[in-house]
């Protein structure tokens, strides 16, 4: 019965914050989507694709109000006081939240481990592929196209199939120390680099016209390539090279054990995220056994108040979170430490907060439950 409770809440909270956060993020790419001229299929599939990565965040939370508001309702219902008096103890009450915490962290591990490289992995691809897809229908052969951030292509025939150009014309206005490149090549060809996030023009065989002050000078060139990145064609989405967060735990180790893998900075961040991958699971745990002592102890809350301080709570382990990420970051401390800090606080703090409640003793570090006490659902 207590399980059901606390499934209906957590599947409420998930899908409200979920809902909440996606609507931002649309928000936030609009650019994106409105420049792909997304059909609501293609839509739909990004949003999927993006899950995971929101999930890691809601599925604690979640966890944490869910068991707060269940047992806040049974509190103010006076059914715990009716279940300790017919000899269950508080250790026993704690077996369904702990069970239910540690079914969301069962979760929480399933898509900190596999859904978030999934997911990235999917959205990028999907992404370049409709890029791809968008750059060879809008070619329009025989006309001269000026939407390409300062390009301008000229191609006298498109094949939209295989992305082969035919009598090839740029012209190049974005580099500044030139005052102008033009390139003319018999073929060419559009492809796409997913790792870094490019729509790449690929030119055969062709001359490069650069035109300095009064000079023109002239280069011949077997293979040219014009590279146009997503982050200058659609702002508010950063497409460029896979980041670790969008990383599987296989690669963030490989990377993590590679000295000479890249910088002090990026090889501080793949530690950063390892840990990550790890902690954020595991407060769904810590937060759920926290939630139990603390609703026991706002007895007689409203239920909108409980969702207050359940959001507060969050608030204050995500900051200490968040400060030991960007501390690791840095290189002030240690990720181990800095990504821990915030569950072995809670765990504590909830490991304390059972004996007191166990004892029949409000937990002294929550004095606001005198201010609720009263207040009925």
């Amino acid at each position: 019965m207590i399980l059901r409770e606390l499934a209906q809440t957590f599947l409420i909270c998930a899908g409200a914050l979920l809902t909440i956060i996606l609507i931002g993020k649309g928000i936030q790419a609009r650019d994106l989507f409105l420049g792909l001229d997304l059909s609501a299929t293609d839509t739909l599939l990004l949003f999927l694709f993006l899950v995971p990565t929101f999930l890691t965040l809601i599925l604690p939370i979640s966890c944490m109000i869910s068991v707060f508001l269940t047992f806040l309702r049974m509190s103010s219902d006076r059914e715990l006081t009716a279940l300790r008096a017919g000899g269950v103890s508080a250790y026993q009450l704690l077996s369904a939240p702990a069970m239910f915490s540690l079914l969301c962290m069962g979760l929480a591990f399933l898509v900190s481990m596999h859904g978030i490289a999934w997911g990235m992995g999917k959205f990028r691809s999907t992404v370049m592929d409709i890029a791809h897809t968008r750059a060879k229908v809008s070619l329009q052969p025989g006309v001269f196209n000026q939407n390409l951030l300062g390009l301008t292509l000229f191609a006298r025939r498109v094949d939209p199939d295989s992305g082969r150009l035919f009598g090839v014309l740029f012209e190049d206005k974005t580099q500044p120390e030139h005052s102008s490149t033009t390139i003319l090549a018999p073929t060419g060809e559009i492809v796409t680099d997913a790792e870094r996030g490019e729509i790449i023009f690929n030119l055969e065989n062709g001359r490069l016209y650069r035109v300095e002050q009064d000079e023109v000078s002239i280069i011949l060139f077997e293979n040219y390539s014009i590279r146009l990145h997503l982050n200058k064609l659609f702002e508010g989405m950063d497409m460029g090279d896979i980041r670790p967060k969008e990383m599987s735990l296989a690669d963030l180790r490989r990377f993590a054990k590679v000295e000479d893998g890249g910088s002090a900075r990026f090889l501080r961040k793949v530690q950063v995220e390892i840990q990550k991958r790890w902690a954020l699971p595991v407060a769904c745990l810590t937060l759920g056994l926290f939630a139990f002592p603390l609703a026991c102890s706002f007895e007689g809350a409203r239920r909108q108040t409980g969702v207050v301080l359940s959001l507060f709570f969050f608030l204050l382990y995500y900051s200490i979170f968040s400060l030991g990420l960007t501390m690791g970051e840095s290189g002030a401390l240690s990720p181990l430490i800095g990504l821990w800090a915030g569950n072995i606080l809670f765990a504590l703090a909830a490991a304390g907060g059972v004996v007191l409640v166990a004892r029949e003793r409000l937990p002294a570090f929550f004095p606001l439950s005198r201010i609720f006490q009263g207040n009925r659902l």
